[in-house]
């Protein structure tokens, strides 16, 4: 309802010159059924008179319907427009916990088929609708001229009524099942087009497509069954009307063999009828799209009425000058903590990530995290940019707890490059700006010149205009990382985070990355997540994670010198490098 008051000038507008078109149609029988009883002795002046009159009420209903169609129909777009656009910046307020137990499928199905659902209601509802008023007035109308006559055309609606109810209850839980089923559809595709080089690498091809014709096939039971029902039911509700004409033909010939009634108010009847079929063959489609709508509405409803998790609280504050301490505070972390929460499942018994964990780091410090897989490390920095909440504790920017500060404002002075970031299907310069759109050409170069892209993007065809294919796939994994790493650079953020940011780059690049990190580091707290040692060599620091727990800490050398662990992890990952690289 506040969508459509949005958009109350057009919906006004089609009521009243829906309204006009409806008298008007309603007029044409009655009109007729005056010409033709004030001209059946011949008479032909009147006969061009009410000819003139009929030319001038087809005219207006013309323009009348005209109008209302196009106003409705804009009202039905613009609806479906807003409801998109409502629904996309629903989804992006959503925390990442419901991301991580919902199919990307299930969304995109929400967003795209269940609201054109809607939109084709809205659209062809009002029409539907305003045909049921045209049966009130033209009933009305028959009433002034023949009760007897008028009960008799209508004899067949209780019939009709009762079948549509039939229909209703019969069509409505096949048209839910048909809009999940649908988005399982979608799911699939989704997966398919995403995970094509998975699909391909292991030649499962054949495979996939049998998954996609199993749910298919369901898909299409299900609107076979909706099918049968309509043509059970369907032919009823559009044959009554006829069966009621008949009689009408039938009673309204002998009266007006005997005179009752005139040549003209038969003629109206008939008229009438005719016009009085236009809702009941409708009436099918209305109750299936209602169906079909209401299935959608509530799917929709659904991620509407889902609540974020992450929220900014009513005192949150903007951050204006940032020194970047960091420090957490005896911080404990669970993904099973959200999983049990909507799954209703008992919490598994240490499935903690995060355990009791302090941390302090100093402005401008270069920390490196340095754990086995598992350990914590990436979670540590979904926790400080708060892409998820702590279970216990609290972590503090220069001494404010992060849950005190706005959710873009902490996000604008924590920048995060991830070992497999993410890239738009848009030009390189567009992706490297996309945390600063009016950035200068020349401070993107300098960011790709300082993440050492400058030299491969300008090789390119079409240098920082190209653009990348779907995820940036058409680039090797070490050139989307260094485009993801000049993309934070130039947002320029008092805290950077880097999450194996390095992993897939050769050596050699990886060296000069880091000499000119370092300039771009100092003054800068910057928090490392890495198991490489050349990564590890740009830290004043490391802190040793193991169990989500902080074990050991201490400069690179003394815990080489001291820790078995710490030099077991390393040697590991340096194998691990030297395997891929073979």
């Amino acid at each position: 309802m506040p969508i459509a008051r949005s958009h109350r000038r057009p919906l006004l507008t089609g009521i009243v010159v829906g309204t006009i078109a409806l008298v008007l149609n309603v007029a044409v029988p009655a009109v007729a059924r005056e010409a033709i009883d004030s001209t059946i002795g011949g008479d032909q002046k009147k006969l061009t008179t009410w000819a003139i009159i009929l030319i001038c009420v087809g005219l207006g209903r013309f323009v009348a319907g005209a109008l209302y169609r196009i106003s409705l129909f804009r009202v039905a777009w613009g609806v479906e427009t807003d409801l998109r656009a409502l629904l996309y910046a629903h989804l992006t307020k959503l925390s990442f916990s419901y991301f991580d137990r919902t199919q990307s499928g299930q969304i995109i199905s929400r967003a795209n088929s269940d609201i054109r659902s809607i939109q084709v209601l809205l659209a062809f509802g009002p029409l539907i609708a305003m045909s049921i008023i045209s049966f009130l007035l033209a009933f009305a109308f028959m009433m002034t001229l023949h009760v007897r006559l008028t009960l008799v055309a209508l004899c067949t609606l209780p019939g009709v009524y009762f079948f549509g109810q039939k229909l209703r209850h019969s069509v409505f839980p096949l048209t839910w099942v048909s809009q999940a089923r649908l988005a399982e559809l979608a799911t699939i595709v989704d997966e398919n087009i995403n995970g094509t080089r998975v699909v391909k690498s292991f030649a499962a091809e054949e495979h996939q497509i049998g998954l996609l014709q199993k749910a298919a096939r369901h898909i299409e039971w299900v609107n076979v069954q909706a099918i049968k029902e309509r043509a059970k039911f369907n032919p009823i509700i559009e044959a009554l009307p006829r069966v009621g004409m008949a009689v009408v033909l039938l009673y309204g010939g002998l009266l007006a063999i005997n005179d009752d009634v005139s040549i003209g108010t038969l003629f109206a009847f008939n008229a009438y009828v005719i016009m009085l079929q236009a809702p009941f063959r409708m009436f099918g489609f209305l109750l299936l799209q209602a169906q079909r709508a209401s299935a959608s509405a509530t799917r929709i409803f659904e991620v509407l009425d889902e609540n974020p998790e992450i929220v900014d609280s009513p005192e949150a504050v903007t951050l204006s000058q940032v020194r970047g301490e960091i420090t957490f505070e005896n911080v404990c972390f669970s993904y099973q903590n959200r999983l049990s929460q909507f799954n209703n499942d008992s919490l598994v018994k240490g499935s903690e990530i995060i355990s009791n964990l302090d941390l302090s780091i100093t402005p401008g410090e270069t920390v490196a995290i340095v754990g086995r897989t598992g350990s914590g490390k990436s979670t540590v920095a979904r926790l400080l940019t708060r892409f998820y909440d702590v279970d216990s504790g609290k972590i503090c920017i220069d001494g404010r707890d992060i849950r005190e500060i706005k959710l873009d404002s902490l996000r604008h002075h924590v920048g995060v490059v991830f070992d497999e970031p993410f890239l738009f299907s848009t030009s390189i310069a567009e992706n490297i700006s996309y945390g600063n759109p009016t950035a200068s050409s020349a401070e993107i170069v300098n960011a790709a010149k300082s993440a050492q892209a400058f030299e491969f993007i300008n090789d390119l065809s079409k240098g920082f205009e190209t653009i990348v294919g779907e995820r940036g796939y058409t680039l090797s994994g070490g050139q989307r990382q260094r485009i993801a790493l000049a993309r934070n650079l130039l947002e320029d953020p008092n805290i950077l985070i880097l999450d194996d940011a390095t992993s897939a780059i050769d050596i050699q690049v990886e060296s000069r990355i880091h000499d000119s990190l370092r300039n771009h580091l100092e003054g800068r707290t910057t928090l490392l997540i890495a198991q490489r040692i050349s990564t590890i060599a740009l830290a004043d620091r490391v802190l040793l994670l193991d169990g989500g727990k902080i074990v050991d800490e201490g400069t690179h050398k003394s815990l080489m010198e001291n820790n078995p662990l710490y030099t077991s992890i390393l040697a590991e990952a340096e194998t691990s490098s030297h395997q891929g690289g073979i």
